[in-house]
């Protein structure tokens, strides 16, 4: 196959669109294809392997082969092949920025800047291999000593999105590595193929066979469910929408697995009348235009105080308006399009249902008559408590904005939703941002920060959002069990 824009620096046909099972490539057994589309036009750029459940299962039996001699690597082995997948990512940076950008259509500044992340999970994760540190101490009775012990969980399944490709994988993948787990990987139909270039990388830096397997299919439901119903499978981590962690969950229930579950988010990006409104502004762009938008972390419910309310909407749709609209691998595109027809509908239905209730449109509020999926970066203001843009996961780049008086007020309408992962607040008064930063329920709170994320820092949120934590220590210990052994000497 032929570039398929100048754009890209490397023919796509180099990248991998088989099946990764038992460290070979295969073809799916039914002999399908599945399209990868470019959302910057519509077209077909490549086409991968469409794994059956039998696929699948044998991709749960060489992890489970692979998994006691995986276990028994010494931890520094286990860290020096993770930190060799790191270097490899960082000298391949380029090549996997514009691989996202071609299958994402995320600009490609924002395909750095997840590289970059993404690569990260491994470097970390290298250093927390060799610190997994059990316990020992006294029983309170003098009878005995009480020592505890992390082993690895076992096989794991590792589902993930579209919108971050490398990161979702490596934030997995990597601390199950750590851990000496070893797993499936399931990536999103819409882009499979960054997933499989990060494969051949993993094999190249020393990962074992069977140690990671990936495998795309059509029939995701019917896949994943018959490995969590496999009692091999021990360990199910997932990243993508609600509503779909719900059904997951009741399929895990059934063979009581391990889950971690990283849910939808309704992010408040919260603006108080003190705050540097020069600020507010940059951590409001990075907060909601990071990824164009389609990212659960991204502000989805802007609360800004009565005073300030006039010049950040102003200076809010400025910035958001100049934006340069485009393919996410041309240099010059600050805005990439939505991921398909689909989102790009559902996000012209929220931004009219508003506009039907009362809001202003400042900047945008149409889709681009064009090729490819594209939604223009949206200011919209006074927009009602009672719009589906204010319940809803928006996954696009639009910025609802609502006035509010006091603090009181903006706590309980920021915590009047069923997801709890981010929000922000934007304050120089830091009693007040504490404060409110403590009654805020969510996960994680950016206090005059436009971003949170940090391989360092546990990731995850409450409520509805989901389930454990993703990253830091914690992150590792997501795929371990704790072993405790009664011992008298």
């Amino acid at each position: 196959m032929q570039k398929i824009t100048s754009q890209i620096s490397f023919d796509i046909a180099s990248v991998p669109t088989k099946l990764f099972i038992g460290g070979k490539w295969r073809e799916g057994q039914a002999g399908k294809r599945l399209d990868v589309i470019d959302p910057s036009t519509g077209a077909v750029i490549a086409a991968v392997a469409d794994a059956s459940i039998e696929d699948a299962l044998a991709a749960v039996t060489s992890a489970h082969e692979a998994g006691p001699a995986w276990a028994a690597t010494p931890p520094r082995r286990r860290s020096e092949i993770l930190r060799r997948c790191f270097e490899l990512m960082i000298e391949r940076k380029d090549m996997l920025a514009e691989l996202i950008s071609l299958e994402n259509g995320k600009a490609l500044g924002d395909a750095h800047g997840e590289v970059a992340y993404a690569a990260e999970f491994f470097r970390w994760f290298a250093e927390e291999a060799v610190r997994l540190n059990g316990e020992i101490s006294t029983a309170p009775s003098g009878a005995n000593k009480i020592l505890v012990q992390h082993q690895p969980i076992g096989v794991a399944v590792l589902v993930t999105p579209w919108n971050f490709p490398a990161a979702m994988a490596t934030r997995k993948i990597a601390p199950a590595l750590a851990a000496g787990c070893t797993c499936v990987l399931k990536p999103a139909t819409e882009t499979p193929l960054t997933a499989y270039a990060l494969a051949e990388l993993y094999a190249q830096a020393g990962v074992p066979d069977g140690v990671v397997n990936v495998i795309t299919t059509e029939k995701s439901g019917p896949v994943v469910s018959k490995m969590l119903h496999d009692p091999r499978v021990r360990k199910l981590s997932f990243t993508g929408s609600t509503e779909v962690g719900r059904k997951l969950l009741h399929e895990a229930a059934d063979t009581v697995i391990s889950c971690s579950m990283e849910l939808g988010g309704n992010a408040p990006f919260i603006v108080f009348d003190d705050a540097d409104l020069d600020a507010a502004i940059e951590g409001a762009m990075i907060a909601k235009m990071r990824n164009g938008g389609e990212a659960c972390t991204a502000a989805n419910r802007f609360y800004v105080q009565q005073g300030i309310v006039d010049a950040f909407a102003g200076k809010l749709a400025e910035r958001m308006g100049a934006m340069a609209v485009g393919p996410g691998y041309e240099k010059a595109t600050q805005c990439g399009p939505v991921i398909n027809k689909g989102a790009l509908e559902r996000i012209d239905g929220l931004v009219s249902d508003a506009t039907r209730r009362g809001a202003k449109v400042l900047t945008g509020g149409k889709p681009l008559e064009r090729s490819g999926f594209y939604f223009p970066p949206t200011v919209l203001r006074d927009v009602s408590a009672d719009a589906a843009i204010t319940r809803d996961e928006i996954f696009g780049p639009i910025a609802a904005l609502t006035t509010f008086k006091t603090e009181e007020e903006v706590i309980a309408a920021a915590n009047d939703t069923e997801y709890g992962l981010i929000s922000y607040v934007y304050t120089r008064d830091l009693a007040r941002g504490l404060r409110v930063s403590e009654r805020l329920e969510t996960g994680m709170v950016g206090l005059n920060r436009g971003i949170v994320s940090d391989p360092a820092a546990p990731f995850g949120g409450v409520k509805q959002s989901g389930l454990g934590r993703e990253g830091a220590h914690h992150g590792i210990l997501e795929f371990c069990e704790t072993k405790y052994i009664a011992v008298t000497w």
